[in-house]
């Protein structure tokens, strides 16, 4: 079954963060998915620019449109990534999910729906 994992974060913090620190999670996160997608388990997925890149429309009952710069939310967590994971069942998304290697961020699980 597939999940989708969202990956989320404060992007401030990970702003202040020491560049060997950030180098350091981010040979983390390198060698998780390695790992992870060797193992067949995650199958794809990638990293977002900052959310001050991200456009939202909007798409309103009669049709209309508006577009704005930003993200669709305000918030502190945000979104920075995903990944699909190709499992056996929730149980398995979310043990894969509790071993990614950045404290602090937040893993959202979804199936993905599949239609026949």
């Amino acid at each position: 079954m597939k999940y989708m994992m969202l990956i989320a974060g404060d992007e401030d913090a990970w702003a202040a963060r020491p560049q060997e620190e950030t180098k350091a999670l981010y040979e983390g996160i390198g060698q998780w998915w390695g790992e992870r997608s060797a193992a067949g388990v995650v199958v794809d997925g990638h990293e977002l620019e900052p959310s001050s890149t991200a456009t939202t429309v909007r798409v309103a009952m009669d049709g209309s449109t508006t577009v704005t710069d930003g993200p669709f939310i305000e918030g502190k967590e945000l979104l920075g990534g995903f990944g699909i994971l190709d499992v056996a069942d929730l149980d398995q998304a979310l043990s894969v999910a509790a071993t990614w290697p950045v404290p602090g961020d937040v893993l959202e699980i979804r199936p993905i729906v599949q239609r026949d």
